[in-house]
């Protein structure tokens, strides 16, 4: 591969990264679940206990819409982007931290979270797409009422 198909890569790489937390924190569902292939690997351990787990992309999204609800704000961000590019496939990790603040009329509250991210990405017909996504929470801090919150209905 080329010097500038190499490059190339990469930063459409690093904009599918950032588009998944940007997407995310504006709840553009349909937009953030096209930056997914079909199936993802997917490991929240670090946060939710449990097993990883091989979920649609539509069950990612509809965990993030119901957990980041119209009345909970987010924010997200990444940085130091690592991206390894092998022909087709790409892993990237990243630095990242969020957090989540949820609306006064529900208690108000604020819960963050430092730590890394590590996807995964294949090279598909319309783009480079999330394969895998894992989070490594390396610190927390506030109310974690406030991450778990979901709105009932």
């Amino acid at each position: 591969m080329d010097e500038i198909a190499a490059l190339v890569d990469r930063a459409e790489i690093a904009d599918v990264v950032t588009a998944v937390f940007d997407t995310v924190d504006a709840k553009n569902w349909p937009v953030c679940q096209a930056l997914f292939d079909d199936e993802v690997d997917a490991d929240f351990t670090s946060l939710n206990g449990g097993e990883p787990a091989r979920i649609t992309s539509a069950q990612l999204v509809d965990g993030w819409r119901t957990g980041l609800h119209a009345r909970k704000q987010s924010f997200h961000t990444v940085s130091n982007l690592a991206i390894a590019v092998d022909g087709a496939e790409a892993g990237v990790t990243a630095k990242g931290y969020a957090y989540n603040l949820l609306d006064a009329g529900l208690g108000g509250g604020m819960w963050e979270v430092w730590g890394v991210y590590r996807l995964r990405l294949a090279r598909r017909a319309e783009g480079w797409k999330v394969t895998g996504l894992t989070f490594e929470a390396r610190h927390t801090r506030g109310d974690d009422a406030v991450r778990t919150h979901a709105l009932e209905g």
